[in-house]
């Protein structure tokens, strides 16, 4: 009988945890959990068709394939949660690429601190030209957005091609061309990514239990530590993959520096959006802006630091993709850039009605788009097939993010 109870005791706890998923899933409460198992399909599909896919240079290389669109993403979603769009980011990413490589060339060698800066500001203040023609003449951010995606791309070309170096400026300054393409060693990699798993298990813990002792729907405490569990083994793997050597001539190993900006990028807006006034009042503002402004919340400078905050994170991925890219073109299609950002964003969970979405939405969504095109190009499929794969993929997000909202409602 004892044995019986015994076994009874430790099973419950499993039962618990499979009922309270099932329950959320069918209220439209997920979470990232359906986009996690999508990922994982699409990691086995392309494990078994080429089986250099899991190894640790191709992984590392989808780590850093995955930056530009995760930072991307993370800029959109500043004006996604208002319920607006910005279209003009890849052009914006672009823009800032050029300042920070032409400024550091040898034409004008300024130092790459300052370089970087004014890059950074150049596309912040887009981003606040942009919120302030759309709030104060009351335009559909999509047009606004839409113009600045084409005036913008004239001034990128402009600026390139007046180089006199046929329409390409190559990175000549170590430190920008170091942000992709150098690495941590591996001590320093275990102690970063040790710091950032009992920071953010500090937070997972400390946010679910608050909303426990104030009496707020919020998941069990056999949850909260599965998450925890869950990050903690996900950060072994994935230092043990950037720590393996994967060079052929030389030893190659270590996080790349890229990784850090994005963990960066992702607890600053993070910590924004979960810890401060101004996240709360975004997450009002994109669920209701009428009920918010009737609040007292002042709607009108909340968008406009939204904008801000895209054109500085759009800023932030133009200084990665030169990195990666070694230079910049007046070719750059910042078009599909801007769609792959919102396919991100959207794919992660984010929706696209505003109130609704993570950083970490980001980050998963850019992992996946990361995953496809990194598969695919394993397979040599074309082009074609690598954007019917990748909008496939959106519209089944889209309307796994219209069912959550229909169970959210019936729930209500």
């Amino acid at each position: 009988m004892s044995n019986a109870l015994t076994t009874d005791a430790a099973a419950e706890p499993k039962l618990g945890i499979v009922k309270e998923v099932g329950r959320r899933l069918r209220a439209g409460d997920g979470g990232l959990v359906p986009i996690l198992i999508g990922l994982a399909v699409l990691v086995v599909i392309f494990q078994v068709k080429d089986s250099v896919f899991l190894s640790s240079g191709n992984l590392t290389n989808l780590f850093t394939q995955a930056t530009i669109f995760i930072l991307l993403a993370m800029a959109e979603m500043w004006v996604l949660l208002l319920g607006e769009i910005d279209l003009s980011v890849g052009y914006m990413a672009g823009l800032s690429a050029a300042i920070a490589v032409i400024l550091v060339d040898p034409q004008f060698h300024w130092p790459w601190y300052l370089a970087m800066l004014l890059a950074v500001v150049t596309t912040t203040l887009i981003g606040a030209l942009w919120g302030t023609i759309t709030i104060r003449l009351a335009l559909p951010s999509f047009i606004v957005t839409l113009a600045g995606l084409l005036g913008l791309e004239g001034v990128l070309i402009y600026f390139v091609d007046h180089q006199g170096t046929g329409g390409t400026v190559s990175v000549s300054n170590r430190v920008v061309y170091d942000m992709v393409n150098a690495n941590l060693s591996p001590l320093f990699t275990w102690i970063f990514v040790v710091a950032c798993v009992v920071v953010f298990s500090f937070f997972i813990f400390r946010k679910d239990q608050l909303r426990r002792g104030s009496g707020l729907e919020t998941v069990s405490l056999t949850m909260t530590f599965l998450k925890i569990g869950l990050l903690t083994v996900a950060s072994v793997v994935v230092v043990l993959i950037f720590n393996a050597n994967r060079g052929s001539f030389i030893v190659l190993e270590g996080m790349p520096y890229a990784i850090l900006v994005d963990f960066a990028m992702l607890a600053l807006g993070s910590f924004i959006l979960t810890r401060t006034r101004m996240g709360r009042y975004i997450y009002a503002i994109g669920g209701n802006a009428e009920a918010a402004r009737r609040a007292g919340i002042n709607v009108n400078r909340f968008r406009l630091l939204a904008f801000m905050f895209t054109g500085f994170t759009a800023g932030v991925a133009g200084l990665l993709y030169a990195s990666r890219l070694g230079g910049v073109s007046d070719g750059i299609d910042g078009g599909n850039l801007v769609l792959l950002a919102v396919a991100s964003a959207v794919i992660g969970g984010t929706s696209l009605f505003g109130g609704r979405g993570k950083m970490i939405s980001a980050v998963i969504g850019g992992l996946v788009i990361a995953t496809i095109y990194n598969g695919m190009a394993l397979l040599n499929l074309p082009t074609a097939e690598q954007f019917v794969a990748t909008a496939l993929v959106l519209l089944v997000a889209v309307a796994l993010d219209s069912i959550a909202r229909r169970g959210s409602a019936v729930g209500r």
